[in-house]
């Protein structure tokens, strides 16, 4: 289990090690579908390799999961991971409102991102010149 660089996912590297070895620690069984299943419930999304196009079977045994508030160094987001209630189709205008706010917090994390690897490059560059 590893987050990703910019704090937005994480990656299960070894399902079988992952399944036998941190699953029952954690839960009643040691089922990998079943920890998927949890997952999609409280709205994580397995996240397809794009190059791939999603189509091909990945060539390692990897899979990565993300969640719109499962931010690193956003702690106050994971209050918003709950587990989805079946049949439910309305919600609340505030927690429409809340989730507004959380798409403008990541989005402005994932600007701070781009900002900070575009200084890098402009380094890189000044360095080569």
């Amino acid at each position: 289990l590893s987050p990703l660089q910019n704090g937005t996912s994480f990656h299960v590297f070894d399902q079988g090690r992952f399944a036998k070895e941190v699953l029952p620690k954690y839960f009643k069984h040691n089922n990998m579908a079943s920890f998927v299943r949890q997952l999609n419930m409280y709205g994580f999304r397995k996240v397809v390799n794009i190059e791939q196009g999603g189509l091909v079977k990945p060539e390692r045994d990897d899979t990565e999961f993300q969640h719109l508030c499962f931010l690193q160094g956003h702690e106050h987001l994971l209050e918003h991971i709950k587990r989805k209630v079946r049949g439910t189709v309305s919600v609340v205008k505030s927690e429409e409102t809340k989730m507004r706010q959380e798409d403008l917090s990541r989005l402005l994390y994932e600007v701070q991102i781009l900002r900070s690897q575009q200084e890098n490059m402009e380094c890189q560059v000044q360095d080569m010149k």
